[in-house]
């Protein structure tokens, strides 16, 4: 029997109890339960660590090549705990437990003094055998997403389906704001907002929030058109000169700003939005809330056209709502959020599911699932790589673990199971990535040698390996960076 399978099987199984052990005492003692979901969420991402790790060891198992080392982290650090299992030496590191793991093969021990030819060695197999060996981790992960995503399907009986339907469930606005005359009624079910489908429970608080009333922030285009409208009034003036104390100036009618338009990958948050907005000064924002219903100033000696053009484009921001009310779309009249960016209703979103009530829909629903998981990921990388999503939006381990607790103490263990699913496929992309140091990079040094006839210089590959290692522990640190900042702001 081969000694990965053993290992899996028995660690596999440890797991497994630990999970369902915190899942019970989570039901029974309802103050551990939130406590104990990340740490169902820590358990089953280990899972994937050593699925990954046993794919690599089953394989270089079944060719006959020497394995010296099993281990959970990265080779750094003091040892947490070892153990010698009939020849493989079984290790976890401290400290980076989550960060990964790593089969260390005849080829890195300098102590077995092995001859250059020697066949225990990997770098001395057939190109096929290293291959696979190689491929073997990302097919593992491949494999344990869809398990958990079939075994969620086939148990729960649904599959979400990446979409929401976003329902109004109350109003609670004060009487005098927008949204009791836009027609608006408790049930109805919001398609869009100014002109983006809804299908997201964000895409509404998205266009409130940079709708806000008086933010203090104007389009240029609103800044030039309500400066020509000041001086077709006050031709006396120029843009820049200070009206003199006491003298009168005539105000045009206020308007509202220019409603928002994203587009569908800021909504998705899969680009920032990028506010080019103009700012007002102090001066500017007193201005602008001492002339509110004034159709005349008088100067106070202080003040421009262009700062009265600021004041009066800075005003409240329309948001255009259609709502589906008895199969029957409704364009409302048009809201206008408050001072923080709020319309004054309570949401009710309610995820759109596929019913899996036999293999056939299983299996479709949770290839489609994964699919979707899949294009989501390698695009929201397009973006970071072109700079259209910034680095601070990229979350790691940490994150995972709270954000997967959370999920699992408020939406249940089959939640749990599609997140652990999703990082399995994300962690399979990410390692046939052609980077050197991860799987991706031993199969593009294989492909290089196929296409050159030889292999790649051994030590130019080790340079590589050993910078491109230093460039993912560089990263690993600023992600983590990333999700203690954001557990301190309480961004999740």
């Amino acid at each position: 029997m081969y000694i990965s399978v053993i290992i899996f099987a028995i660690t596999l199984i440890l797991m497994i109890g630990l999970v369902v052990g915190a899942h019970f005492l989570g039901a029974v003692f309802p103050f551990l339960a939130q406590g104990l979901s990340i740490f169902e969420m820590i358990i089953l991402i280990g899972v994937l660590i050593l699925a990954h790790e046993a794919g690599h060891f089953l394989m270089a198992e079944i060719f006959n090549i020497k394995v010296l080392r099993f281990a959970f982290g990265l080779p750094f650090g003091p040892i947490l705990w070892k153990k010698d299992f009939k020849g493989v030496e079984i290790v976890v590191h401290t400290f980076t437990f989550l960060f990964g793991g790593y089969v260390a093969f005849a080829d890195d021990a300098q102590e077995l003094n092995l001859e250059a030819d020697e066949t225990d060695k990997i770098e001395n197999r057939p190109a096929n055998q290293r291959f696979s060996v190689y491929v073997a981790g990302v097919l593992a992960n491949l494999i344990c997403a869809f398990i958990f995503v079939f075994m969620a399907a086939a148990i729960w009986g649904q599959i979400p389906s990446g979409k929401y339907e976003v329902y109004v469930k109350s109003i609670t606005a004060p009487q005098s704001e927008s949204v009791w005359e836009s027609g608006m009624q408790v049930g109805d079910k919001i398609i869009r907002v100014n002109g983006s489908e809804v299908n997201f429970p964000n895409t509404l608080v998205t266009y409130t929030q940079l709708s806000k009333r008086n933010d203090g922030k104007i389009f240029e285009n609103k800044l030039e058109t309500t400066y020509e409208k000041l001086k077709a009034l006050n031709p006396a003036f120029t843009r820049d000169e200070v009206i003199p104390q006491d003298i009168i100036v005539k105000l045009p009618a206020k308007e509202d700003e220019p409603a928002f338009s994203l587009n569908d990958d800021t909504l998705m948050g899969f680009e920032k939005y990028k506010d080019e907005r103009l700012e007002l000064n102090e001066a500017q924002k007193t201005l602008r809330d001492n002339l509110v219903n004034k159709s005349i100033a008088v100067s106070d000696g202080t003040y421009t056209l262009n700062d009265l053009a600021y004041a009066l484009a800075d005003g409240r921001c329309p948001i255009d709502i259609t709502v589906l009310r008895n199969n029957e779309e409704i364009n409302l009249k048009t809201i206008y959020p408050n001072e923080s960016g709020l319309i004054g209703i309570m949401m009710d979103p309610k995820q759109v599911t596929i019913k899996t009530k036999n293999v056939g829909t299983i299996i479709k629903a949770g290839s489609g699932y994964l699919w979707y998981q899949a294009k989501t990921f390698s695009y929201a990388w397009y973006k970071l790589l072109t700079g259209k999503l910034p680095m601070d939006s990229v979350h790691g381990i940490i994150a995972i673990a709270k954000v997967g607790g959370d999920i699992i103490h408020t939406s249940g263990i089959f939640y749990g199971f599609l997140l652990t699913a999703t990082i399995s496929l994300y962690l399979a992309i990410f390692n046939i990535l052609p980077i050197p140091a991860l799987d991706g990079g031993h199969v593009m040094f294989l492909i290089l040698e196929k296409i050159r006839g030889k292999k790649v210089n051994k030590e130019t590959m080790e340079k590589l390996m050993s910078w491109f290692f230093i460039f993912l522990i560089g990263l690993i640190i600023v992600v983590s960076f990333n999700d203690i900042y954001a557990l301190i702001v309480h961004k999740f």
